[in-house]
């Protein structure tokens, strides 16, 4: 284990070092540090220089990532290896954007013209979409597109639609069902003409709970107002790994997308999956998106760890969560675009690194993963960057923003930027005062990325920087970043809980759940009493 390690002991005896100097002592000491502590490189200016970090702190982090094999296991994975242990699987999103001629084997076999195949199926489709050819049932143009499904098969999707919304088709909306809530089910629904809409059903498996639940709900809401059930067949379409389940269900075997069982969930935006995106940007600007995706696999994959990107900001973050005890990670994105960039993210890391065994099933005896959240500036200046600056709790902060901006005024711009730098200063250095309570302490750690413009290459460079920030979170922790077994005992539950409240089944729970049950069909036997007497 890693806490057995030379490099890790070399750590810790380093931290008791560190853990007292403040931000402001170390500028002091190296005003160069800004120069030295930053990574121009793959369209991303990259500056840790706000951190508490000296030279030696990096290079003995380093030094842990090669006792971990890092580059090894980074080749592992772009190989199509097993680097999916526990499910004895390649993950190999990395080749779904491989914009080289140079092919990808699993076990044998080159996947690059499948790959290709259900690029260009996509890029057929939605351009036959955007362009009017494809047409609905009654022949009216297409103006909808709902995309049903929750998870990877939900943020990445609608992450990437709201981000890219400046480079949309503004006649076709697309919109995103994934909660079982049937209060997101009116709101997607309403004012949607069922002949102007076609249905995305996304689930890796064909099997996931909400999204089946909800498109046998819009089914059911479609044939109320078509009448026919010939018509489905011009508005439902599945992206799936399981083409069999989606026929079974009731798709035609034409309207089935694939993608494969070496994409995780939610790496999978690059795969059908990113098709409502395809739709609304267009294929050359999908194209754009996926050559974004496929220089920051090549920075990760051939630069040396020490200007490495995404390894140094993983690195970081280990140094935070493993030797300062942080417990948080904010994500801050400066661009109204990416408002949900850090819910993305927060899934990616959370349901990634949140392991309590590693690779051998032993359990682990330090923390994985932080709790990922954040908000976009300048709005979360207002609510909870207060506790960021002179809270008790020890919050490192990776800012995101854009040198030029999408829209007028340009003048906005440059304020939103200057409070993006302000609030990086502010949190470092802090303010002495006189006045106890007006007093800020600084010696809070902060990264800042930085790109041009969003556009769609830029937006596929920032997601792959995260995923692989991740990738390498999960070696040096030797846990696998591919798998979620955690989330299926719920559901489990979840189906046990269904089956009582609908058919009375009575299963073994604790009493406080039996009680919540209870209540539950109580109120649930007079709401459908109530229903009885209005009909």
């Amino acid at each position: 284990m890693i806490v057995e390690m030379e490099e890790w002991g070399r750590l810790k005896e380093h931290y008791e070092k560190m853990k007292n100097v403040h931000i402001r002592e170390l500028f002091q000491k190296d005003p160069d540090r800004a120069k030295r502590f930053r990574i121009e490189d793959a369209g991303i200016y990259f500056d840790y220089s706000k951190n508490i970090i000296t030279d030696e702190t990096i290079r003995l982090l380093i030094d842990l990532a090669n006792a971990c094999s890092l580059k090894e296991r980074i080749e592992d994975m772009f190989e199509g290896r097993t680097v999916n242990v526990t499910e004895g699987r390649p993950a190999l999103h990395t080749a779904l954007r491989n914009m080289s001629e140079n092919p990808v084997y699993v076990e044998g076999k080159d996947v690059m013209p499948e790959i290709k195949s259900v690029l260009k199926k996509m890029m057929d489709f939605s351009e036959r979409i955007r362009s009017g050819e494809k047409r609905g049932y009654t022949g009216k143009r297409i103006r909808n597109v709902v995309n049903i499904g929750i998870g990877g098969s939900h943020l990445g999707p609608s992450l990437a639609c709201k981000a890219l919304y400046f480079y949309s088709k503004k006649d076709i909306k697309v919109s995103f069902l994934s909660n079982i809530d049937p209060s997101q089910f009116v709101d997607v629904l309403s004012e949607k003409n069922w002949e102007e809409t076609i249905f995305l059903i996304t689930s890796k498996t064909f099997t996931t709970f909400e999204t089946l639940e909800n498109a046998k709900k819009v089914i059911s809401w479609f044939l109320e107002r078509a009448g026919k059930k010939d018509a489905l067949k011009d508005h439902f379409y599945a992206i799936t790994a399981n083409k069999e389940k989606a026929v079974e269900f009731g798709i035609p075997e034409e309207n089935v997308f694939l993608f494969w069982e070496w994409v995780g969930g939610r790496y999978s935006l690059t795969s059908a999956v990113g098709l409502p995106v395809m739709i609304a940007i267009g294929k050359e600007k999908f194209l754009d998106m996926l050559y974004g995706f496929y220089s920051m696999d090549n920075h990760f994959r051939y630069t040396p760890f020490e200007k490495n990107i995404p390894v140094i900001l993983a690195l970081i973050s280990i140094w935070y969560n493993n030797f300062f005890g942080a417990e948080t990670h904010a994500i801050i994105p400066y661009d109204y675009c990416l408002r949900e960039f850090p819910s993305y993210v927060q899934q990616l890391e959370m349901e990634s690194c949140g392991k309590c065994v590693d690779n051998e099933g032993k359990d682990v005896p330090y923390k994985t993963g932080q709790i990922i959240w954040g908000g976009v500036g300048t709005d979360c200046q207002h609510s909870f960057f207060q506790l960021l600056h002179q809270g008790k709790r020890f919050v490192p902060v990776d800012f995101i923003g854009f040198f030029t901006p999408l829209n007028r005024p340009y003048d906005q711009h440059k304020k939103l930027l200057a409070n993006m730098f302000a609030q990086s200063e502010a949190l470092a250095f802090g303010k002495d005062d006189p006045v106890p309570y007006r007093r800020i302490p600084g010696g809070r750690p902060s990264n800042i990325i930085l790109q041009e413009k969003l556009t769609p290459s830029s937006l596929g460079r920032l997601i792959s920087l995260y995923e692989h920030k991740v990738f390498v979170q999960s070696v040096i922790w030797n846990i696998n970043p591919f798998d979620q077994f955690g989330v299926e005992l719920g559901k489990r539950i979840a189906k046990e809980i269904t089956d009582e409240l609908f058919e009375g089944k009575r299963k073994e729970h604790d009493p406080s759940t039996r009680l919540l049950i209870e209540k539950a069909k109580s109120y649930i036997s007079k709401q459908e009493v109530l229903e009885k007497e209005d009909s």
